[in-house]
């Protein structure tokens, strides 16, 4: 009997779509830990280098179980995405999440065009949009994402990216995916979404008009803090005649081993988001009424500045949330020091419950005046919730914050 994969929806291709078994039929998919392939003669060899042969050549040009954990990605994305001018989705992985901004920003401009993007960004890709591609000729503009009147306005005619993340990092300002793309391509510009922070599971840029996203695997996709690992995803040409040809040349690849990681993750990806957010939901509701809590910020709260725009183009209001204490850094460490349970890291979409200390971690390198700007005060804490016992987590921030000042 066929297989109609086409009418498969988001939950059944997180389980199934991937390379085809080996003769072995196994199961769960092969990890194939090779660096090179052999070729049944010379003539095959030059033909596969030709493009004239379907197969493999090089693992940093493409691999079987890599492909895999594309292939499922694509899946995933296309499941809630129908096109209706011949926007096939592909992707090219990535060894971690900043190699995949990287990549889709050098694979595709060059000196004199120019990049707007949203001051609210990872420190990391920040650093990337301020200081490494005006080295290479390239202008960029960062612009308050939230205002679309902006995005407008910061427009060249030699503007070729918009770049933003929704929820931003780590403040979850909500930006109008659909409402910024329609201004990028009224100036034939690109539409880059960062989609880290909402997950493929509860936001889908593709259907608002975005013509890339960006994945760090690191976070959800894996899970559980065990593999790095990145992903971009876009218009099949793109990839073709862009990002395709500079992951050969350049080699950001990943791990094939990485690689498998992250596609055995995927199949209970979407369970874990749901169950982080159920979490999240509670946590924020208690944070949100304690009197030593200054300031929540958590998109799934109606007191989020931006909850009805979050309401529209998200599922739900993820496992981040940002909240803020009276009295400076002194504070939020005491806070971060006196959880037992909830652990102190900069990373983020794990298993356990994590927390950091935007201003001297994540965005430590931005001037001060940047992150108030954005937002990032001394007392700001970032949360990303986990999947312990909600009432656990609960009782450990209340104990927490009850010490502050003791």
């Amino acid at each position: 009997m066929s297989k109609d994969k086409n009418k498969w929806r988001k939950s059944t291709n997180l389980v199934h779509e991937a390379e085809p078994r080996t003769a072995y039929g196994e199961t769960g998919e092969t990890l194939f830990l090779t660096s090179g392939y052999v070729y049944d003669s010379a003539e095959q060899a030059q033909a596969r280098f030709l493009g004239e042969d379907n197969g493999y050549q090089y693992s940093r040009f493409g691999n079987p179980t890599v492909r895999s954990f594309e292939k499922r990605m694509i899946a995933i994305e296309s499941a809630d995405f129908i096109a209706d001018t011949g926007f096939e989705i592909d992707a090219r992985a990535t060894a971690t999440g900043m190699a995949a901004v990287t990549a889709t920003m050098l694979c595709y401009l060059k000196a004199g065009d120019h990049v707007v993007a949203a001051e609210a960004l990872f420190g990391s890709c920040r650093y990337i949009v301020e200081t490494l591609l005006p080295r290479y000729g390239i202008k960029t503009t960062l612009i308050d994402g939230t205002d679309l009147n902006a995005w407008e306005h910061a427009a060249l005619p030699e503007t070729k990216i918009f770049f933003l993340e929704s929820p931003t990092n780590p403040m979850l300002d909500i930006l109008d995916i659909e409402a910024i793309s329609e201004i990028a391509h009224r100036h034939d510009a690109l539409m880059v979404v960062d989609n880290v922070f909402a997950t493929p599971v509860l936001q889908n840029p593709f259907t608002l008009g975005a013509d890339i996203v960006i994945y760090s695997a690191t976070k959800h996709i894996d899970g559980q803090g065990r593999c790095l690992g990145g992903i971009v995803l876009g218009r099949k040409d793109w990839i073709d005649d862009y990002l395709a040809n500079f992951i050969r040349q350049t080699g950001p690849s990943i791990s094939p081993f990485n690689a498998w990681v992250m596609l055995k993750s995927l199949e209970t990806m979407e369970l874990r988001v749901h169950a982080h957010c159920d979490r999240a939901e509670k946590l924020a509701e208690v944070l949100s009424t304690h009197p030593k809590v200054s300031r929540l910020i958590y998109p799934g709260n109606p007191n989020h500045p931006h909850y009805k725009l979050a309401q529209k183009q998200m599922q739900r209001g993820g496992n981040l949330i940002s909240f803020e204490v009276s009295g400076g850094q002194k504070a939020a460490f005491q806070v971060a020091n006196n959880l037992q349970l909830v652990k102190i890291s900069n990373n983020l979409g794990d298993a356990k419950s994590l927390i950091t200390h935007p201003s001297t971690t994540t965005h430590l390198k931005l001037e001060e005046q940047e992150r108030l700007k954005v937002g990032i005060t001394p007392g700001t804490l970032r949360v990303s919730v986990g999947l312990e016992d909600p009432q656990d987590l609960i009782d450990d921030f209340v104990k927490a914050l009850e010490l502050l000042g003791s």
